[in-house]
């Protein structure tokens, strides 16, 4: 799909009296990256995957489709409306009708055997909870009401039960790099009126997405470890092995029905007593525990019909990397632009950077395009070497980034150094020492100095470099995990995101160039990171895992973090806003730089 050129706009900010002019200011623009597909469509085909034809082909995602227990509807999710709702249509495309309009996240819905209540998964209680809504009546119940999430609801035949799995009694241990957070989950089963709850599995891992077979006596599950996991989820597309198995519902016994290497996910009993799954590995596609393997390909989340001889199921219909698209906010006061990672702009806003690997572990190299996402041309690439996290200096003619491997606790020992290229050309210059492990470089606002990070024995540092000297000095003194500096445009404050509780989770802080008055940001359990300065220095647009998972995390191929949201806040840390709220990571954010901000710093020059 061709990358949609996104305009400036403008809103009245105050209502005037009649013989006046209207004054108009821009809405304020952030850039991000993202791990949710680029465009995702259901598509309807035979059992067995063949004859696939779009269901309704549309620019946004949908995905996440179920049959309605008589055959006559499909449920799913689409973000046509800008957050993800629920909608409901004819398998043949007719009488589309939407469900739900909430402002976040609604997904992974499933039709009561009725086809009178709608059971599926909401943020709107502030996390993922399984919610219940009666078609006829439009009233909302949450079931679960847990802190944790509870994901992939399944009614009982008789629709007096719903399995989910749950990340509640998860430990949630930390990945490799120590920062990543691993999910778990386990099988639970609950009344339709909220009584009964119970624990099914007791794994330690993941068991997820559970189907009722047709007495209603057992469920259908996968299962994988926590490495398993962690490789499924890599953004280095590593491979490693689930299993489908049986779990009894009264007495929690289970049977294992596959063997064998790669990925096997999303299993539902079909009504000829098979078993059909989704693999991956070199050649995944549909599988079934008896008979001949189904189409090969892509088939997100499958759902059969009732007579077993249609599927519904999702599949990415766009590859175009890295993207430039307008994205939904859920506070209209803000203006989102999805580009890929790491995008910083020109101080006119006519031009930016960024990386061109979907994450920052991949190798990278740095790209230069238009504000629109045309006239795409590299900057900067090296066969071996990543250039990781540009940043245009504030006077417009430079670029800095991290040049080097990073990563150690995935992809061996780091060496990275703070490089510099003129920004109509590559002539790249090292700053700093290649023997080091340094990081995310961030200009001061006259374009003389730089902190970034650099990491040594599992810690890590904020220094500043002059740029003319090569003089460093430290800013922190190296005994916490600091990282991701961005200094105010007014050059008083550089903010940053620090574990400085050895049992806690990474929180923003800011702190003078000085290395005096160190204040705390944020304090919730999750992590905090990514904090980018606002023009105008009054907000600082960060990434946040308080959300929590939204889903099972062994279903997002190649997506290491999915939890993670765009927010706001003022430079105090008050006046909280979230802007996004959906399954993916959303992170690394750059604020756009607007015509009349260029023209005050041109002058203040």
């Amino acid at each position: 799909m061709r990358s949609r050129t996104v305009a400036l706009s403008v809103v009245a900010i105050a209502a005037v009296p009649h013989g006046y002019r209207t004054v108009q200011a821009p809405i304020p623009a952030i850039a991000y990256a993202s791990f949710a597909p680029l465009n995702t469509d259901l598509f309807v085909a035979n059992a067995d995957g063949s004859g696939a034809h779009a269901l309704l082909p549309h620019p946004a995602n949908d995905y996440n489709a179920s049959f309605s227990a008589d055959g006559r509807w499909i449920v799913f999710t689409s973000e046509r409306n800008g957050s993800a709702d629920l909608y409901r249509v004819h398998s043949d495309g007719t009488s589309l009708e939407r469900l739900t309009d909430y402002v976040g996240f609604d997904d992974q819905a499933a039709l009561s055997p009725d086809a009178k209540v709608l059971a599926f998964v909401s943020s709107r209680s502030g996390q993922a909870d399984i919610w219940l809504l009666d078609l006829a009546t439009r009233k909302l119940r949450n079931l679960t009401n847990h802190p944790a999430g509870e994901f992939r609801p399944a009614w009982s035949p008789d629709g007096e039960w719903l399995a989910f799995s749950s990340d509640r009694n998860s430990t949630r241990p930390l990945s490799g790099d120590g920062f990543t957070i691993m999910q778990s989950t386990e099988i639970y089963v609950v009344r339709r009126d909220g009584t009964g709850l119970r624990r099914l599995t007791n794994f330690g891992a993941y068991v997820g997405s559970p189907s009722w077979s047709a007495d209603g006596r057992s469920l259908l599950v996968y299962k994988a470890d926590v490495v398993a996991v962690r490789n499924i989820t890599s953004p280095r597309r590593l491979r490693d092995t689930t299993q489908i198995a049986t779990i009894d519902v009264t007495t929690g016994e289970e049977h294992v029905l596959t063997s064998g290497p790669w990925e096997k996910w999303s299993p539902k009993f079909l009504p000829d007593r098979r078993v059909a799954y989704v693999s991956g590995g070199p050649d995944g596609g549909l599988e079934f525990t008896s008979g001949a393997a189904g189409a090969r390909g892509e088939f997100a989340s499958p759902s059969w019909s009732p007579d077993g001889r249609r599927m519904v199921f999702h599949r990415e219909v766009d590859d175009t990397w890295p993207p430039h698209r307008a994205a939904y906010s859920m506070d209209p006061r803000y203006r989102l632009v999805r580009t890929g990672v790491f995008p910083s702009y020109a101080p006119g806003g006519d031009r930016l950077v960024l990386n061109d690997g979907t994450a920052g572990i991949v190798h990278n190299n740095v790209l230069v395009m238009d504000a629109d996402g045309t006239h795409r041309s590299v900057l900067v690439s090296d066969s071996v070497k990543s250039a990781l996290a540009p940043a245009w200096s504030p006077q417009g003619d430079r670029i800095a980034f991290a040049f080097g491997r990073f990563f150690p606790t995935v992809l061996g020992t780091s060496a990275a150094a703070i490089a510099v290229t003129p920004a109509d050309r590559s002539d790249l210059t090292l700053l700093t020492d290649a023997g080091e492990n340094a990081g995310f470089p961030s200009w001061s606002p006259d374009g003389r100095k730089l902190v970034y990070r650099l990491s040594q024995e599992r810690k890590s540092a904020l220094m500043v470099l002059d740029i003319s000297t090569r003089a460093v000095r430290r800013l922190t003194d190296g005994s916490w995990n600091d990282n991701s500096p961005s200094w105010s445009p007014c050059g008083d404050r550089i903010v940053f995101t620090s574990k400085r509780d050895p049992s806690g989770d990474y929180d923003l802080y800011t702190i003078r160039p000085d290395g005096t008055d160190l204040r705390r940001l944020t304090s919730v359990p999750a992590n905090d990171s990514h904090p980018a300065w606002s023009p105008d220095c009054q907000w600082i647009a960060f990434t946040s895992a308080r959300g929590g998972f939204k889903d099972e995390s062994a279903l997002h191929v190649a997506n290491p973090q999915p939890y993670g949201d765009i927010y706001v806040m003022r430079a105090d840390g008050a006046d909280l806003r979230r802007l996004t709220d959906n399954q993916f990571e959303d992170g690394t954010p750059a604020w756009i730089p607007t015509k009349t901000e260029a023209r005050k710093r041109d002058r203040s020059k």
